[in-house]
């Protein structure tokens, strides 16, 4: 039942938002009318539990602006409890992610409220997931609603953000009791339904794409690299769905961030081993990507990708233009200089890249890269 009820409340949300509700009062009576079905139903659940849920919220949302002061009293006397019977059948999912992700909110925030108030994950559970207290995350979400309820949402709202705060969520991956990648890909889904973008779908097949090789990236604790993969671990189903969204979204022809990235990912998935990886391709979809926005992360990849076609050397003349205050770029020279066959110097770049890295995982596979070559290069 629980389980259930955090889909729900979601729904219920959007409904309470789009008849005017103020949002953060709004998620309250949610929250207020999920603790009431939580003792009510395991006596007797209704024939229609969104319904019920949307009339209970809303008497809760309409009962507290009642106890409001008299200033306040004419202004809500139109707000009555809707007759009985079936609730509206609109989703509000897309409405309510732009809620969630308003241009005024840190990516930080946007991501807190998203889980919050669209995921329907408790607060102690983000908590847990980005190892912050408790009490951090209720200041954090509280924060959110207030700017949210400050400033509403005229206009269409921003999709990109949305799909932006989405994959933040996503590359947060697992910790703690919720396995944030899946619950990123469930949300996508959700907004897949009510948008027709081809970059929500995009973003959706890249998802599918990267998760579909979650279980061999670690082996006995250890990041394995996406080369030394044992392919056979990857989720053929994921992969398969994957690319076939993918195909659907890229016939649209109208190409974006996400289904480039999610072409390159295709392209990682469908080789049967790294060797017969389609390099060249990739770097032309690095070329596409590049052709949207001058960005160096993205440049540093296609260095990469440059050195796996082309030769180490070619690779290391594209990266020479990319700015090494990057992220990974030193951990990118060492791997393309030890290609080159200086394992010397590939050494001491993979020592530096360690220190550099941003997760414990990345800085023990650093330090092991750094450790082989030593050993190969040191007199017997």
């Amino acid at each position: 039942m629980e389980e259930e009820l955090r889909h729900l409340g979601p729904q219920a949300l959007g409904v309470l938002v789009r008849r005017g509700a103020e949002f953060a009062s709004a998620e309250d009576a949610v929250q207020d009318a999920l603790i009431e079905a939580l003792r009510r139903w395991p006596q007797g659940r209704p024939e229609d539990p969104r319904a019920w849920l949307v009339t209970v919220a809303w008497r809760k949302y309409v009962d507290a602006h009642r106890s409001q002061t008299a200033r306040h009293r004419r202004e809500l006397a139109q707000l009555e409890e809707p007759p009985p019977g079936p609730t509206e059948q609109a989703d509000d999912t897309l409405h309510l992610l732009f809620l969630c992700c308003h241009p005024s909110l840190t990516p930080a925030s946007a991501v807190a409220l998203t889980l919050r108030a669209v995921g329907g994950l408790s607060t102690r559970q983000i908590a847990e997931a980005y190892l912050v207290p408790e009490t951090t995350m209720a200041q954090r979400i509280s924060r959110a609603k207030r700017t949210v309820a400050a400033e509403g949402l005229a206009g269409p709202g921003d999709l990109s953000r949305v799909l932006h705060v989405l994959y933040l969520v996503f590359n947060e991956g697992y910790s703690g009791e919720v396995d944030l990648a899946a619950e990123a890909i469930r949300l996508t889904r959700q907004l897949s339904t009510v948008s027709a973008d081809p970059e929500v779908a995009g973003l959706l097949a890249l998802m599918l794409l990267h998760h579909a090789r979650r279980d061999s990236r670690f082996a006995d604790g250890a990041l394995v690299p996406l080369a030394a993969q044992d392919r056979q671990r990857w989720d053929s189903g994921l992969i398969t769905e994957g690319i076939d969204i993918l195909q659907q979204a890229l016939a649209r022809d109208r190409l974006g961030k996400f289904q480039i990235e999610a072409a390159i990912a295709a392209l990682h998935a469908d080789a049967p081993t790294a060797r017969e990886t389609d390099w060249p391709q990739i770097v032309s979809w690095y070329d596409e990507l590049l052709a949207l926005g001058d960005n160096p992360v993205v440049a540093l990849n296609r260095a990469v990708a440059v050195g796996e076609a082309d030769g180490p050397q070619a690779g290391l003349r594209a990266l020479e233009p990319v700015p090494a205050t990057v992220p990974r770029h030193t951990a990118a020279e060492a791997y393309l200089r030890e290609r080159a066959g200086e394992a010397a110097r590939a050494a001491e770049l993979y020592v530096v890249a360690a220190h550099e890295a941003s997760t414990v995982a990345e800085r023990d596979h650093l330090t092991r890269q750094a450790a082989r070559l030593r050993r190969s290069v040191e007199p017997t």
